[in-house]
């Protein structure tokens, strides 16, 4: 009866966050792993802003209460200059919105590859400089967190999206390099990569079994992830647990990298 209390025990292991004081912004907070985060750091008491690309968070069929909605283009820099003035400080940015196949183009084509590189890449870069002032304000212990959203497909070749690969490499590459430029002002860069995971940016896939199939043959853990196991790692890196972890790239993947 004790071995089986203990294994209760061990099998409840929780990690619980407190974001009382904390203000942040979460771009495409949404839908898939930005709305995890977002209502990760909500109900961790956090001041959350999210973002989409409508008009209004009432155009979303998703539960965004507690959260403050605004609207983002990451393509246009009137909208990210707009966004950015809305904070004089702030304690967490979270550059998770972003997209394959922008428009619907073919990202091995020109046109769609410059698409992808612009949302992914030139849209959030543009945003984080537009807030460094804001992010350099912040009075967090262990300073103010900048976490990108990378992807595996920076990592290995997944042909099908030459520019969204491109721009998940630049963004880690980015990372890195903010992470040592910012250092001086507070500002704590990292990223996270996840793997396949099951939002609605892959679903897709599932019309496809072999696609699914072939990725699930990637990754030893034998699943798509979740996108309750990537939030928790997103905000461990806003935490003043780790205050000492900058420029890092934090891997979320069921070891589909190791093969």
């Amino acid at each position: 009866m004790a071995e089986e209390a203990d294994r209760e025990l061990r099998m409840s292991a929780r990690i619980t966050f407190d974001f009382t004081g904390t203000r942040a912004l979460i771009t495409g907070g949404t839908s898939g792993i930005g709305h995890a985060t977002a209502v990760l750091l909500r109900d961790a008491r956090a001041d959350v802003t999210i973002t989409g690309t409508r008009a209004g968070g009432e155009d979303y069929d998703t539960d965004l209460s507690g959260m403050t909605y605004a609207q983002l283009v990451l393509t246009d820099p009137a909208s990210i200059n707009i966004l950015a003035g809305r904070f004089d400080t702030l304690d967490v940015l979270v550059n998770n919105a972003g997209a394959n196949f922008p428009g619907g183009l073919d990202e091995s084509a020109p046109d769609g590859f410059d698409a992808s590189v612009a949302l992914n890449l030139n849209g959030p870069y543009r945003l984080t400089v537009a807030l460094r002032r804001a992010l350099k304000a912040s009075t967090a212990t262990g300073g103010a967190s900048v976490v990108n959203l990378a992807s595996m497909s920076a990592l290995r070749a997944v042909t099908i999206v030459p520019g969204y690969s491109a721009a998940k490499a630049g963004t880690i590459a980015l990372t890195r390099l903010l992470a040592v430029k910012w250092a001086k002002d507070g500002i704590r860069v990292n990223a996270v990569a996840p793997g396949t995971i099951d939002t609605p940016m892959t679903a897709p896939m599932n019309a496809v079994p072999t696609i699914v199939d072939s990725e699930v043959a990637h990754i030893p853990l034998g699943r798509f992830g979740t996108v309750d196991e990537v939030a928790p790692a997103i905000a461990f890196l806003c935490t003043a647990q780790s205050s000492y972890t900058s420029g890092a790239l934090f891997v979320v993947d069921g070891a589909s990298d190791c093969v």
